[in-house]
């Protein structure tokens, strides 16, 4: 739809037009000849260029011929920290407690308050670089502040959380001094970035998850959430071990002992979620939760989730499925448009039915349900008139997208985050002919490899390769 007109044509800040649009709103258009206008960080119209050229006077018009345009994506589970500049140290045969344990977090214990910043850039980068302008992090930054400041400056839209347990490694016991100290963090966090109109960045009570957090921190976590009008997140059930402790622990599974203590809602992701039982997805379906699919670290970690995940039964039951990249030990990479392929894959394969997760309902998930676990389905996710101006110009004079007939195949199955051409976040033009505006990206490659060679170096792990290096 396109703004009324009063009979003469109307200011706007920018126009692109003759392009084809992705539109994932509601009757889920593919726009030919199409065009948009952006007024500060909202979209104004969308349309047949013919139309908006008649309606709209822009101070900007870009030519679009060349580009599919879509809604911004949405990562909702994302190491932006402790991994980044340690990408790809572990090798691919690292069973989960090997590679959390002894490589994860001894590398997260090494990170400097620069590091962290420098990580978060980078990574932010890389999602960017890669059609995503939006994302959920996984609550592991040590130093949220420096973290803001380094995500503020190069644009993204983020929610973030620092590193909130209280479980003690030594004796495997939640003292309530570490419980009153994870809350008093939670909350501090959300006061000093809360998520109000204007703000890109802000916080959320994100917890590890896992085993590591006491019944009396979950339930803060999820009062505070809906105190703050946000989501709650956490890791849970990639592998048999979470269930196994929970029953061993409470005589229930994981979301059951959750549930019980009313520390899920409408506005809980989970992640991995691979070892959940057909009763959890249940409950979970029953309050309308989320669930972050992380695809690669799946299949890269053999947590299973071909052989026993149940995706499609929690696509089918209602619980919002959504899209992960993990860390980059995990899998190695942010292009969400990679996971969003996998999604589309896996479960054909693994049942044996190619009506699972169609290219368009994969789509969905890495747009609009992300943007519905993010609590933010209002703003973005697809590209409607009065949401904010967040995009991507996806380049389609490249190999893979020609010749080009279903846009939608195309997206999922042919491209991927490398043919991201142009990228808007608020209306900025953060990135322009595959390089950032806001960062100085040739700095970044040189620091980051400097960093990353000096938090391995304070870390004591080994750089191993099965081949020689010579």
């Amino acid at each position: 739809m396109t703004a009324q007109s009063s009979g003469s044509s109307l200011p706007v800040d920018f126009m692109i037009v003759d392009t084809m649009i992705v539109t994932m709103d509601a009757q889920r258009r593919i726009i030919t000849d199409g065009a948009l206008a952006v007024t500060g960080n909202v979209i104004v119209a969308v349309g047949k260029s013919a139309d908006l050229g008649r309606d709209y006077r822009a101070r900007t018009v870009i030519d679009g011929r060349r580009f599919v345009i879509t809604p911004g994506l949405v990562n909702t589970h994302v190491h932006i920290t402790g991994e980044p500049l340690t990408k790809s140290l572990v090798l691919d045969d690292t069973g989960f407690e090997e590679n959390v344990f002894q490589w994860l977090v001894p590398i997260h214990m090494a990170y400097t308050e620069a590091d962290e910043r420098l990580s978060a850039q980078f990574a932010a980068l890389e999602m960017l670089r890669s059609g995503t302008t939006s994302f959920l992090e996984a609550g592991t930054i040590r130093f949220l502040d420096p973290v803001v400041d380094g995500l503020t400056e190069i644009g993204i839209r983020g929610r973030v959380g620092q590193w909130a347990w209280d479980f003690s490694p030594e004796d495997q016991s939640y003292p309530s001094a570490a419980t009153d100290a994870a809350v008093a963090l939670l909350s501090d966090e959300l006061g000093r970035y809360p998520a109000k109109e204007g703000q890109r960045i802000a916080a959320w009570p994100i917890l590890i998850g896992h085993m590591t957090c006491s019944g009396e921190l979950w339930q803060a976590a999820k009062e505070l959430a809906d105190q703050h009008a946000v989501g709650v997140a956490a890791h849970m059930s990639p592998v048999q071990a979470d269930p196994d402790w929970y029953l061993h622990k409470h005589g229930r599974r994981p979301v059951e002992y959750l549930a019980d203590l009313g520390a899920i809602g409408a506005n809980t992701i989970f992640t991995h979620g691979v070892h959940f039982n057909d009763d959890e997805v249940g409950l979970l379906a029953g309050v309308g939760g989320n669930i972050s699919h992380c695809a690669t670290s799946a299949l890269k970690g053999a947590y299973g989730a071909t052989a026993v995940g149940r995706f499609p039964e929690m696509q089918a039951r209602g619980i919002n499925v959504t899209i992960g990249t993990d860390g980059n030990n995990n899998s190695n990479y942010h292009d969400l448009m990679r996971a969003t392929y996998l999604l589309a894959g896996l479960f054909k394969d693994a049942r044996r039915d190619p009506t699972l997760f169609p290219a368009e309902q994969a789509l969905e998930c890495a747009t609009l349900n992300g943007a519905k676990a993010l609590q933010m389905a209002d703003q973005i996710g697809s590209i409607e008139v009065g949401k904010k101006a967040d995009f991507v110009a996806h380049d389609t004079y490249r190999p893979e997208w020609r010749p080009l007939f279903n846009v939608a195949n195309q997206l999922v199955w042919s491209a991927d985050g490398r043919g991201v051409h142009s990228v808007w976040v608020d209306g900025v033009r953060i990135i322009d002919d595959y390089r950032c505006t806001t960062i100085d990206e040739d700095r970044i490659y040189a620091e980051v490899q400097s960093a990353g060679e000096a938090i391995v170096a304070r870390s004591g792990l080994p750089i191993k390769s099965r081949w020689p290096v010579v």
